[in-house]
């Protein structure tokens, strides 16, 4: 039911627990790490983190687990989920256990544990708050660390399960945000040498997210490759024309016109 893993213990204090959803379902605590593997168990405690701190009805918890098609001891079984999921999270330190009844449900009550999800919503704020103070250095820190924190998709696994999915659809974008948010600190600080790699990347993962070109074609021009950054441009509006029959955005189509006329206010100038 739940696979024990090594890493992430250690730094977990007494009587806590972190609950990681960025990834594969995990569950740390003092001095052990489980990775939740048993498929019913580990959605009916998803489900719980996405609500963290609510109570889910026992109805909506069946509906999200089996769908149309539960049996008839669907809540006979969820119980045995949650019986397991108790001892899973039993933490001989406390006496009180995270997953409580409440009805017509039951409530995970987050307290002072912690979840990967809120620290990577944490650390995107305060990475958007530095950027916009133009304190890049220190949103370029914040933005990497949220990042460090997605160690794949989210709830893997679990894709099938509406609730998951619809967060899985609001994580990866999120995560999309904070990298191009990360990209445009590290384009303010003068490293676009050292993006235009990353940015090749991206744009492959990504063809038709206009933002990582509009970056790719700005780092090109600044690294001195005029003509390479023209063509990202010109590849973009190829794929656009034959697979959506649109033209570029109105940003991606000034910078190009920037570009072609090597407009001096594209130039890299340090900040003071």
């Amino acid at each position: 039911m739940a696979e024990s893993v090594r890493d992430g213990a250690a730094a977990i204090p007494p009587g806590k627990l972190r609950y990681e959803i960025l990834g594969p379902l995990r569950v740390h605590g003092p001095g052990r790490s489980d990775l939740v593997s048993a498929h019913k168990m580990a959605a009916v405690l998803a489900l719980l983190l996405l609500r963290a701190d609510q109570i889910v009805p026992v109805e909506q918890l069946v509906a999200e687990i089996w769908g149309e098609r539960a049996p008839r001891r669907a809540v006979a079984s969820l119980q045995v989920y949650v019986s397991h999921l108790r001892k899973l999270l039993a933490v001989p330190e406390r006496p009180e256990n995270p997953i409580v009844t409440r009805s017509p449900g039951y409530s995970l009550i987050l307290g002072d544990d912690g979840l990967d999800l809120h620290e990577f919503q944490e650390l995107l704020e305060t990475g958007r708050s530095e950027a916009g103070a133009l304190r890049h250095e220190h949103a370029v820190v914040a933005f990497g660390a949220a990042l460090s924190l997605c160690r794949g998709p989210a709830l893997h696994g679990l894709e099938h399960i509406p609730a998951a999915r619809a967060f899985t659809t609001w994580y990866e974008e999120s995560r999309l945000e904070c990298t191009e948010l990360l990209v445009e600190s590290e384009l303010a600080l003068g490293r676009h040498r050292d993006l235009v790699g990353d940015l090749y990347t991206l744009i492959s993962e990504h063809p038709l997210r206009e933002v990582f070109h509009r970056q790719l074609m700005l780092a090109l021009y600044r690294s001195g490759r005029q003509a390479d950054a023209l063509a990202v441009y010109r590849s973009l509006r190829e794929r656009l024309d034959r697979d959506l029959s649109l033209e570029p955005g109105r940003a991606l189509r000034d910078l190009h016109q920037a570009i072609l006329v090597a407009d001096g206010g594209l130039e890299y100038r340090e900040a003071g």
